[in-house]
């Protein structure tokens, strides 16, 4: 399905994988496939590619390839099904975190404020937890928290007392009944950079973003064979801080632990260390890549 997600840097993370024609990849997030058939035309007869997705809906875009297979599980169980399909070490991960097109276009999901819809925001509708169960469940202190880390707001506390105040007139159920509390927040000239931050902060708690990156990143360092590639396409601070992190220190902190003779004590070699972004021409082809950041780590 090729209007379901556009790629992001395309060529540059498929280059910075450095792909061996006989290897086992992961594309931890599937989509529609657009990463994953880029890497299967450089794979021979005997290499294997494993695509994670906890979406239903993007299984409708399921390669068919015998030496594809398809996951429909969150990233952050890589571990897991890699010991269910009997494989120990991996040549290569790719992951292109956040929301896809898809997401963002799709009016019945509530990942966008363009569209009044439920306030859903689960990547797997499987989940019981909703934007709405957030709004509406969560104290005041825990809405501020969110608001605050995750979606870098400065009025996070004034946004969460004001939707505990609005919520015990009725529940908030609808973007739109969001929107109305948000509006006295939202400066018109700054209007959709704020309501993007909110809106990605219940995204990323109803979701569990982070704590899925976390245990993602560190579960491919373990099954990556030496010499083997980790690509990671970011599109907001946060993700990428802990990605950066991550690749220089070996630990989600970004604690350098030095040994006897003063060098790092880290299981990767950082490939790019100038964070690669789109060409001008892919942003203007591509408007929603415009926040994409790629990192590339190696096993060493």
């Amino acid at each position: 399905m090729t209007d379901y997600h556009v790629p992001a840097l395309l060529k540059e993370t498929i280059d910075g994988l450095n792909i061996q024609p006989d290897g086992v990849y992961v594309d931890t997030t599937f989509g529609g496939g657009g990463h994953s058939r880029e890497i299967l035309a450089r794979l021979d007869k005997k290499g294997r590619l494993f695509g994670f997705d906890q979406d239903e809906q993007a299984y409708d875009n399921v390669l068919d390839d015998d030496r594809f297979t398809f996951v429909r599980s969150n990233f952050r169980y890589l571990k897991n099904f890699l010991k269910y399909y009997q494989v120990e070490k991996i040549d290569g991960v790719l992951g292109d975190l956040g929301v896809s097109s898809h997401h963002f276009d799709d009016e019945e999901r509530g990942f966008s404020f363009r569209y009044d819809s439920q306030l859903d925001m689960r990547m797997n509708r499987k989940a019981k937890q909703t934007a709405a169960d957030i709004l509406n469940n969560y104290d005041e202190q825990q809405l501020a928290r969110i608001f605050y880390l995750y979606g870098e707001l400065r009025t996070s506390r004034k946004i969460a007392s004001s939707i505990v105040f609005a919520r015990q007139k009725q529940p908030i159920e609808t973007v739109n009944e969001f929107l109305q509390i948000m509006d006295r927040y939202t400066q018109r000239d700054k209007e959709k950079k704020v309501l993007a931050q909110a809106f990605q902060a219940l995204r990323i708690e109803v979701n569990k973003e982070l704590d899925a990156l976390s245990e993602m990143l560190q579960q491919s360092v373990e099954h990556l064979s030496v010499g083997g590639r980790i690509c990671i396409i970011s599109y907001h601070s946060l993700e990428d801080r802990m990605v950066k992190n991550f690749f220089r220190s070996g630990n989600l902190e970004g604690k350098i632990e030095k040994d006897f003779y003063g060098n790092p004590i880290t299981d990767l070699k950082i490939i790019n260390r100038k964070v690669i972004i789109p060409t001008e021409e892919e942003q203007r082809r591509n408007p929603r890549s415009r926040s994409a950041k790629l990192r590339v780590a190696e096993k060493i």
